[in-house]
């Protein structure tokens, strides 16, 4: 291993070592529950060990970078629970022989989780244009008239949402 990467593990161990109670702890009074914290503190480490960062320029208080991270996962654990817990309140009314193994449930969240992800990462105007076309089922005419665009604007946009639609993995 060269010398470079030594040094780079030595110094995300002297981070890890230093900061990562604090993390956990910080993580904790954010999220309310040890087990969520100690799941994001690492996730928080892995993303610095992931990211191309030259961790030695942090100097002695990389906690603003370790927030800044953690705090986007923070985010990213939110808004994962809002789309479960709307799923879950959607299948709620099936009768026990309709509702979904854990198996397909799992797949289905998984699913959701990146149609939210790729809905989030869209243009608000092309997010709402598709929104209104697969959700509202309104005609393109309809959305442009709505919206004040040209038609042709809405077909573009349609056509970039359905090529995020198509580049999901």
């Amino acid at each position: 291993m060269s010398g470079t990467k030594l040094a780079r593990q030595a110094d995300i161990h002297a981070i890890y070592s230093d900061h990562q109670g604090w993390l956990q702890n910080w993580l904790r009074r954010k999220l309310g529950n040890h087990h969520d914290a100690a799941d994001l503190t690492h996730d928080t480490f892995l993303r610095l060990i992931a990211g191309h960062r030259d961790v030695s320029r942090l100097g002695d208080e990389p906690r603003a970078l370790l927030t800044h991270i953690a705090r986007c996962l923070v985010i990213d654990h939110w808004r994962r629970r809002d789309v479960e817990q709307a799923y879950l309140n959607a299948i709620a009314h099936l009768p026990a022989a309709e509702a979904p193994s854990p198996e397909t449930r799992w797949l289905i969240l998984e699913a959701l989780y990146r149609i939210d992800a790729m809905l989030r990462d869209l243009p608000a105007l092309t997010r709402r244009i598709f929104l209104l076309s697969q959700l509202d089922g309104l005609k393109y005419q309809d959305i442009a008239e709505r919206m004040a665009v040209s038609l042709p604007t809405v077909k573009r946009h349609m056509r970039k949402a359905f090529l995020a639609c198509l580049s999901l993995e």
